[in-house]
């Protein structure tokens, strides 16, 4: 029986994953020095971070995905990444949001290669079922002819969690049929708000993808954000050299901290630039114990369990999600409670209040607890 040949690589892609942030609203699971894109969140066997690798390489090539990190988790990333050739490893010595990382792998690429179309991808979504090679596809047809191009996921309801994207016009071009100019994006909106965009189907989940020629985005870059622009340029052109170590300590702490929804995609969308392709895939960004809980499946107790730790026994705990550490967990009459067991921290809370897991990481920070975060 013949086997269908693998997808070919698309032409002139890169795929960046940016690996970063602490996940706080995951405390205690997912911490500064171990955040969720190094865990298996969906019993699979592979990380966030190992997943979105996998699901990449066949787009842009063995040797086309670049990952960017943190300086503290570069020895996690490429116990993880094997197959990730070090040179394809950038390191951020601290935090500067998502412009920066960004901005630096496509400098690096300018650098490296001259003009490539650059697509960014988080290192913490699950994706799964049909649909995400053919958008990204899509999007970087799209973006060969100097667009920014998102990609708009298929809202499955109302949700205030996400940002939202707008379509506007078809944007009539070969080789991305679906793609549509992009009329703005918004931020999280209230569930009225949400109901009302949805009503309309002019709205998608914004998902933070994006894909641009690096010429463009760093284009863009030098005309709204010119600081960061030079300093990055300045970065990138020291980075396979021997002077690296020196120009990031001097450049690197003072780069402007900026989101690339701020820094690029809301101005550039604001005068026509921006382009959204449809992804009809499954898709989450797994930002609290409630969207976890919906991954998982029940057990025959309704209880959904992450892990293969210690037993977890449960009566009359309908949608109760446990994270089991070392010690056996038992749940009576807690319908959608949230336990979660690490050696130094235990948390109980509620599916419903689970956005507001952040303000424990805060508070412990306000303490001083930085040994807990």
């Amino acid at each position: 029986m013949s086997r269908s040949a693998p997808p070919r690589p698309i032409p002139g892609f890169r795929a960046v994953v940016p690996a970063g942030g602490a996940g706080t609203r995951l405390w205690p699971l997912s911490r500064a020095g171990a955040p969720k894109f190094l865990h298996d969140l969906t019993g699979t066997g592979r990380s966030l971070l190992q997943a979105t690798v996998d699901r990449l390489t066949p787009l842009a090539g063995p040797d086309g995905v670049l990952v960017v990190t943190g300086e503290p988790h570069v020895a996690a990333v490429r116990a993880q990444l094997p197959g990730v050739a070090p040179a394809a490893l950038l390191a951020e010595p601290s935090p500067r949001d998502s412009m920066a990382a960004i901005g630096l792998a496509a400098a690096v690429l300018a650098e490296r290669e001259g003009d490539v179309v650059l697509g960014s991808f988080a290192a913490d979504h699950v994706i799964s079922g049909d649909g995400f090679a053919g958008a990204v596809r899509e999007a970087v047809e799209a973006a060969r002819a100097g667009d920014v191009v998102t990609v708009g996921i298929r809202a499955t309801g109302p949700s205030t969690a996400f940002g939202y994207v707008r379509a506007g016009a078809p944007l009539g071009r070969a080789g991305a049929p679906s793609a549509h100019r992009c009329a703005g994006f918004t931020e999280k909106p209230d569930a009225r708000t949400a109901a009302e965009y949805l009503a309309t189907g002019e709205y998608r989940w914004n998902a933070g993808m994006f894909v641009v020629r690096t010429d463009v985005l760093l284009g863009h870059l030098a005309r709204l954000q010119p600081t960061l622009h030079d300093g990055l340029r300045e970065v990138a052109a020291a980075w396979d050299g021997p002077h690296r170590g020196e120009v990031l300590a001097r450049v690197w702490p003072g780069l402007t901290r900026i989101a690339i929804d701020h820094a690029i995609a809301e101005p550039v969308a604001a005068s026509g630039g921006v382009a959204v392709v449809p992804g009809d895939f499954a898709w989450d960004d797994v930002g609290d114990f409630d969207a976890l809980a919906r991954l998982l499946e029940p057990g025959d107790d309704g209880v959904r369990v992450l892990g293969a730790g210690a037993a977890v026994l449960a009566r009359e705990s309908d949608g109760a999600l446990a994270v089991p550490g070392e010690r056996t967990v038992a749940l009576l009459g807690v319908p959608d409670v949230v336990v979660v067991d690490t050696p130094d921290a235990l948390l109980v809370t509620t599916r419903a209040r689970a956005q507001q897991v952040k303000e424990v990481v805060d508070a412990l920070r306000s303490r001083g607890r930085d040994d807990l975060l």
